[in-house]
Formats: structure tokens, C-alpha cells, sequence
């Protein structure tokens, strides 16, 4: 086996990767203000949107919102909904593949399963808490019934637990480079 460039081995790094970071949207899409306004609005839809609401989330015109959606949809960064009106969502799995080719760009093996053993243990260590297998099987009015718990405080822990359970499959993805990704996601064009 070929030995990794010097820059990618391991040099016993404490902190594990910043998921959010890893891929940002700036460094998908390259140019002025305006490209920066849609993508920041596209990569914040939470449900399908059309060119007018993306164009007022952008602070834009309609017609430059239009242009833009085109350009994302070529590149995968969004998916056409409906045709009439036009609507768009963002593609969580692009966004996701981009993730991984980072992880795999960035660290090495060593590294990658590192970080995968102390995800895993956090995921873990919610179930034996919650003594349940994911953290959608949790009440939280429930879990803070008859406790000293609050709801933010369940609510947050419940988030934690579920970007640790995104954290594991990105990361085994990221370990995985025999696996066809394509399948799961949308090549830029």
C-alpha cells in the first residue's frame, strides 16, 4: 500500500473534524454578494420554496432568484419540486456527499476511525441514558415529568444525540471509499 502525503498523516490531533464546517456552502459556490444571498437562502429551506419566496428569504428579484435556482439545480445544490409554480428544496444528500469527500480529503484513516470510535461511544451512551435505540422514540414532555430536568435541557440533549448519529454515518461513509456514492447524490454539471 502507498504511503499518504506527509499532509495527510496523522499528527495525533485532539479535536475531531467541525461537521458544519466541512462544508461550506461559500466554498461551493464562488463569486459576489448576490450568489452568496440565494445560496445562504437555499441551503436554509426547511420545506420546498418557490422562486419569489427564495427570491424575498435572498433579499432579490424574482428573476435573479430564477437564474440562480437553475444554476444550484444544475449543480445539485437544489432539486425541482413542481413545475408550475416552480419550486425548489435543498439536496441534503449533495450537501451530505460533499461532506464526506471533505472528510476523506482532509484526514486520514487513523483519524476518520478515531473520531467514528468516539461518536459511536456518545451514541452509546444516549441509548443506555434513554435505554431506548434512537432519540425520535423519546417524549420529551414524558422524560421531564416527575424530574429535575427541563425541556430545553432534553430538548438540546436529544439534538445531541442525533448530530452524533449523523456524525457516525457521514464518518462511515467517509470509510467506505469502495461504496458507489453516486447513487446519493447529484454531479455538478
Amino acid at each position: 500500500m502507498k504511503e499518504p502525503r506527509p499532509e495527510r498523516r496523522a499528527d495525533e490531533r485532539a479535536e475531531p473534524p467541525d461537521f458544519d464546517a466541512l462544508s461550506d456552502p461559500a466554498e461551493l459556490v464562488r463569486g459576489g454578494r448576490t450568489r452568496e444571498d440565494f445560496l445562504n437562502a437555499v441551503l436554509g429551506l426547511s420545506a420546498p420554496a418557490t422562486v419569489s419566496e427564495v427570491a424575498d428569504r435572498a433579499g432579490h428579484g424574482v428573476d435573479a432568484a430564477r437564474e440562480y435556482l437553475e444554476w444550484f439545480e444544475r449543480m445539485g445544490i437544489v432539486t425541482r419540486v413542481t413545475e408550475s409554480p416552480a419550486t425548489y428544496e435543498r439536496n441534503q444528500s449533495y450537501l451530505n456527499w460533499r461532506r464526506v469527500q471533505r472528510l476523506r480529503e482532509e484526514y486520514t484513516t487513523e483519524e476518520l476511525l478515531t473520531f467514528l470510535e468516539s461518536e459511536t461511544e456518545r451514541v452509546d451512551a444516549f441509548v443506555d441514558e434513554y435505554g431506548v435505540d434512537s432519540p425520535d422514540e423519546v417524549s420529551i414532555s414524558e422524560r421531564t415529568t416527575g424530574s429535575d430536568r427541563s425541556v430545553s435541557a432534553v430538548w438540546a440533549e436529544l439534538s445531541e444525540w442525533r448530530t452524533a448519529r449523523r456524525h457516525v454515518r457521514l464518518l462511515e461513509r467517509a470509510l467506505s471509499p469502495d461504496r458507489d456514492d453516486v447513487s446519493d447524490r447529484r454531479a455538478a454539471v
